[in-house]
């Protein structure tokens, strides 16, 4: 009786600390905040809602199969002699019917959820807005991001900024190793590869300031690759294209050799840009390669 006693108080110890232990790891969530799970955008806000209910239908199978798995060892305990021992135990329709419908429902429903929010949420797909969209190329360098605008004639290095509620054409491609550009709280990443050009449209609902990273592990300076993409006002935009514009950095074939050169941990930097198809062409640069076996940029 004593030793059936104890054991009882063990487990309720042990889901109390269990109870707390979710507690104090939601608490910490929600004080530190997860940059998914805070979305700043209409793409973000969508994916949110996307693991949010597949983690939900998830909780439908996790949550009886660990509460069985306790609960059957629990009573099924070498201590609990009252307990009925049936090993031939077989065929029970309802059980079987239970644990294979469940799971192929669920299969079913998430298949089409899928199919639909993958359409939904392709990054190729312009996003739907009355405010003309602003074109961004992006390029991945070893171990820093350059932005071109060729619209604005501008080009900035680990900093990025554009208007609010105003669609952002995302152009991305690397001048290195294979990389990955992604603002978590404004949707999902887009892989950057050299000679070839990916595309992903975002849009911030408001103003703010958005860290943007690497999600792709690309040599040892690719902790140092993070940015911040500020989201402003109309004419805070317009004013700071103007800044930039005057910068007494240019950006051309030259000065692009330059700065494609590996480094680490590079803070912010402005140019005015000087080559508006300098991004096409170091795209195409690895589709002719010269004689000698080396790629450089070349103009037309």
């Amino acid at each position: 009786m004593k030793k059936s006693m104890k054991n009882h108080h063990k487990a309720i110890v042990l889901t109390a600390l269990g109870v707390v232990m979710l507690e104090l790891a939601a608490l910490f969530l929600r004080q530190h905040g997860v940059a998914v799970f805070d979305p700043q955008g209409p793409v973000a806000h969508k994916e949110r809602g996307l693991i949010f209910f597949a983690l939900l239908l998830s909780l439908v199978i996790v949550v009886p199969v660990f509460a069985l798995t306790f609960g059957i060892a629990w009573k099924y305990r070498a201590s609990n002699t009252k307990t009925k021992y049936n090993p031939e135990l077989d065929g029970n329709r309802l059980a079987e019917t239970i644990w294979w419908l469940v799971p192929t429902a669920l299969i079913v429903i998430l298949s089409v959820v899928t199919w639909v929010s993958t359409h939904e949420l392709d990054p190729y797909k312009p996003l739907n807005s009355s405010t003309k969209p602003i074109t961004v190329q992006v390029v991945a360098l070893n171990w820093k991001w350059l932005f071109i605008y060729p619209e604005q004639e501008i080009a900035t290095v680990n900093t990025l900024q554009f208007p609010e509620k105003t669609p952002i054409n995302f152009e991305i491609t690397s001048d290195a190793t294979m990389n990955s550009f992604w603002i978590p709280q404004l949707g999902g990443q887009v892989y950057a590869m050299s000679g070839m050009s990916t595309r992903l449209h975002l849009m911030a609902s408001k103003t703010g300031s958005y860290n943007g990273a690497s999600a792709n592990i690309s040599g040892e300076g690719f902790s140092g690759m993070k940015f911040v993409a500020t989201s402003s006002s109309r004419s805070d935009f317009d004013s700071w294209v103007h800044s930039v514009k005057h910068s007494p950095n240019q950006l051309d074939h030259h000065s692009y050799e330059t700065l494609a050169k590996p480094s680490k941990n590079n803070p912010p930097a402005y140019y005015s840009l000087q080559e508006k198809d300098l991004y096409n062409q170091i795209v195409m640069k690895y589709m002719m390669p010269h004689e000698d076996g080396h790629m450089h940029l070349e103009a037309e």
